[in-house]
């Protein structure tokens, strides 16, 4: 297998609107139950929700935990693996917030909420 597609094969674990964002609430908070997930999360569709939560448990990066009780129970946490990502998704944040200093400095304060339309 080349390096590329290793490389490919981490991107397809991080990339995506919402895989970013599910990983960031759960390293924020520790478990969180998938209510307390669409709540953090208002704009995600409980369908898709579900889905990326369901890519991530399959990488080994979020366990789900099914407590059979009335009402169904169901917790998510990032595993001891997933643990692992911790230096990757903060190199990635810190590198973010200097690229919108970045952004900043060339075109002005605030202009980074309006960037270009991608083609």
């Amino acid at each position: 297998m080349s390096t590329y597609c290793k490389f490919e094969t981490a991107l397809d674990i991080l990339v995506g609107k919402w895989k970013p964002v599910i990983l960031l609430r759960l390293f924020a908070n520790g478990t969180m139950r998938f209510s307390e997930l669409q709540r953090a999360i208002p704009d995600i569709t409980k369908k898709m929700l579900t889905q990326q939560l369901r890519e991530l448990e399959y990488h080994d990066i979020v366990h789900r935990e099914v407590y059979q009780q009335i009402p169904p129970k169901v917790e998510y946490s990032i595993t001891e693996y997933g643990q692992r990502m911790t230096p990757l998704l903060q190199a990635m944040n810190d590198w973010g917030e200097g690229h919108i200093d970045h952004l900043n400095e060339l075109y002005g304060e605030d202009l980074t909420t309006e960037l270009p339309e991608r083609s």
